[in-house]
């Protein structure tokens, strides 16, 4: 079976607007959350999020173009850019036809629902935008990258709650190894901050609260967590067959070695307090990869700052790696992003093959007073020099979604 390899990286988060200011930001321990600005609601009892403040960069994109996109399409345009720059590919060539986009989102474009439903409310029908419907759908951002850089292969997207980016890339893998496709632009997006979402979120009891100091909000594995701190963002990989890439001259900054999914099927919006569900993913990457516990040097946890989400998942780490897991370093960079929802498993890759190629693993922050009940090995608050040859990344979502991609270093 050829190799798949990564190689091409593009992201805009709270932290910046590429691939390279995110991770030298979270690298040096910097957190994207912020107060929200005066626009919001007033009533909101939750007043700080992770939102995307630096100039976007989606490339050749004319005016009016930009404003029938909704804002989760403009975060897309801008990482597909940089990732299909990094990987120097082009699809003005026949072999687009080869060339596929997975793009996900948990919510899609929400800004525009929110947007048109003032628009008929107040003014009436007749002023609903006519771009009203496919600025929202949810598989639009895949749709309109093909549409930017002339990408012909397969056009997917995978919802899937909080678990979408890394299903859109696990299930990528999928179609690179069946021959489907040469090359696929995987990954997600999301921009789900707006009053609405920030108030359901908020009446669930699932977002901090924190809202005198936004930077210690998220603390993922803290004795004082609170919840989770809401984020925005899209990240995108190219990943491509590895003859492919060798045909090309293309260099590898990865592999992606293995994917393994799952479902708790046992509530709405909780996780299983048994953890089986986060177990059988991990364990079903382990074997896709064809990997045991002890090859894996780094976990990037899903891990969002919740009293029982985040020691779900250090039960389930424990269970898969055993004494392993004493030595095993574990970090959630949602301390310093906040949770991208659906976009979240698509960062959170794109960080750890970053930490797999800097040998730096990126820091929890805000981890100042361990929860006993999620011992493991933390790395907490500042980044750690190690060299990783394996890491795996969790996504857990709403619906009880699982997922779990294992990624090695381009020498592995």
């Amino acid at each position: 079976m050829d190799d798949i390899v990564v190689t091409g990286l593009g992201c805009v988060s709270p932290l910046g607007v590429s691939a390279g200011e995110t991770w030298d930001a979270i690298a040096a321990g910097k957190s994207g959350i912020t107060r929200l600005p005066d626009d919001f609601d007033e009533r909101l009892p939750v007043r700080i999020a992770g939102r995307v403040t630096g100039e976007l960069n989606p490339g050749a994109v004319e005016h009016k173009e930009l404003r029938r996109m909704d804002r989760s399409i403009l975060l897309a345009l801008c990482a597909a850019r940089e990732a299909l720059a990094d990987a120097q590919i082009s699809g003005a060539s026949a072999a687009a036809d080869r060339i596929g986009v997975a793009i996900g989102s948990g919510i899609g474009g929400i800004h525009t629902f929110i947007q048109n439903d003032r628009v008929y409310v107040e003014r009436g029908p007749s002023r609903v935008s006519p771009f009203f419907i496919p600025m929202t759908l949810a598989n639009m951002a895949a749709g309109v990258v093909a549409i930017h850089h002339g990408l012909r292969g397969p056009n997917l997207c995978h919802v899937t709650a909080c678990a979408s980016g890394a299903h859109a890339i696990g299930e990528s893998l999928r179609l690179l190894r069946a021959g489907e496709a040469d090359v696929m632009l995987a990954g997600a997006t999301e921009a789900a901050v707006v009053d609405l979402v920030i108030a359901g979120f908020a009446n669930m009891q699932a977002l901090s609260r924190r809202n005198d100091e936004p930077e210690r909000a998220s603390r993922p594995f803290d004795s004082d967590r609170d919840g989770f701190v809401l984020g925005e963002g899209a990240a995108l990989l190219v990943l491509e067959r590895a003859a492919h890439a060798r045909a090309r001259g293309a260099r590898p900054r990865a592999k992606l070695l293995g994917y393994g999914a799952s479902a708790d099927a046992a509530h709405m919006a909780a996780p299983d307090p048994a953890s089986g569900g986060a177990q059988r993913c991990m364990r079903a990457a382990l074997a896709n990869a064809q990997l045991a516990p002890a090859d894996v040097d780094y976990v990037n946890a899903h891990a969002t700052s919740t009293p029982a989400g985040d020691s779900v998942e250090a039960k389930a780490l424990r269970d898969v790696f055993g004494t392993h897991a004493d030595r095993l370093p574990v970090s959630s960079t949602k301390g310093a992003t906040g949770h991208l929802l659906g976009a979240a498993g698509a960062l959170e890759s794109l960080l750890s093959i970053r930490a797999l190629e800097t040998g730096t693993l990126p820091p929890t922050l805000n981890l100042d007073r361990p929860d006993p009940d999620c011992a493991l090995d933390h790395v907490a608050n500042k980044a750690r020099s190690a060299r990783a040859r394996v890491a795996i990344s969790n996504s857990f979502g709403f619906g009880g979604v699982n997922a779990a991609l294992i990624f090695g270093r381009a020498d592995s």
